[in-house]
């Protein structure tokens, strides 16, 4: 079900930096910050993770759509008998998104360390 919510472009911008600092659509956030008030409870707040996940996200898909294409080129490696210059193509990149993942997960490991860090009392 839709709502409609009238809004002077002020206001507007001011939604937009807000949902843009915690990653989300406009919509999404209003709809979030609308629920939240409603329970009485807090709204979505901006976390570092809240932008590693993104990455991740966007991340798996690109391993999806070279995943897909690699086993397409493997296809057709099984019906010529001969690897295709697409097959060595899509491998390299399969390589490259690999490492590309794993920067993005020593990004989450760093944050969650941050994050979670034991407090030291003096």
């Amino acid at each position: 079900m839709g709502v409609r919510i009238p809004l002077s472009e002020e206001e507007y911008a001011v939604v937009r930096a807000a949902a843009e600092r915690v990653g989300m659509a406009v919509s999404a956030y209003v709809g979030e910050v609308t629920v939240a008030v409603a329970m009485q409870t807090d709204p979505p707040q901006w976390s570092p993770l809240t932008e590693l996940l993104g990455e991740v996200m966007q991340a798996a898909g690109q391993a999806r759509r070279v995943g897909i294409n690699l086993n397409q080129a493997v296809a057709a490696l099984h019906s010529t008998g001969r690897p295709t210059y697409a097959l060595e193509q899509y491998a390299r990149i399969a390589a490259d998104s690999t490492q590309n993942i794993d920067a993005v997960a020593e990004e989450i490991r760093r944050a969650l360390r941050r994050t979670h860090a034991p407090k030291y009392r003096r």
